[in-house]
């Protein structure tokens, strides 16, 4: 039987994730890497080995530059990657082991794949499960108790699914 906590944390995830199809099933190929302002993006762009790097800041920079969607389903997908490793008891991947799908329909099978290990990782925990400590929430973090790893994991998702909607919606009407 699943506990209350896990399953007010699977609702929240659930609750957040329909929101997000209906973004996903209308984001067009454009969309993804269509700039949303005329300087002062952060993107994901083309390696020379062909694999997809996402503009980034160790220290982030002031004014936050405005993500494009390719850059925000990366972010999704990088924390989303490394909170599953968490959950699962690995070792998170580092930030530059995570890359972008490289266009659209690779991008929305890849978010929803995640979409499904997140949820089978999720049920196949138990209460006590809960309770264990995994490593912090960042890698400068300490170390918490996976409750709240995977609350975060859920405010993570609504931020994300939000900020691309958003960018969808704005891009729709113009």
């Amino acid at each position: 039987m699943t506990s209350t906590r896990i399953a007010l944390l699977r609702w929240q995830s659930d609750l957040t994730w329909s929101l997000f199809e209906y973004h996903l099933d209308r984001l067009e190929e454009a969309d993804f890497l269509a700039e949303p302002a005329a300087s002062h993006v952060w993107t994901v762009r083309p390696a020379p080995d062909g694999t997809w790097v996402p503009d980034w800041a160790d220290v982030e920079p002031d004014p936050v530059p405005v993500p494009t969607i390719g850059w925000l389903s990366w972010h999704l997908g990088w924390w989303w990657s490394t909170a599953l490793d968490q959950v699962r008891g690995r070792v998170p991947r580092e930030r530059t082991e995570v890359t972008w799908p490289g266009d659209g329909a690779s991008t929305v099978a890849w978010l929803r794949g995640l979409h499904t290990e997140w949820n089978a990782a999720l049920d196949a925990l138990t209460d006590a499960d809960l309770d264990v400590e995994v490593p912090g929430l960042s890698p400068e973090g300490p170390p918490c108790p996976r409750a709240q790893l995977l609350a975060w994991a859920n405010a993570e998702l609504m931020k994300n699914v939000a900020e691309i909607g958003r960018a969808r919606l704005v891009r729709a009407a113009a």
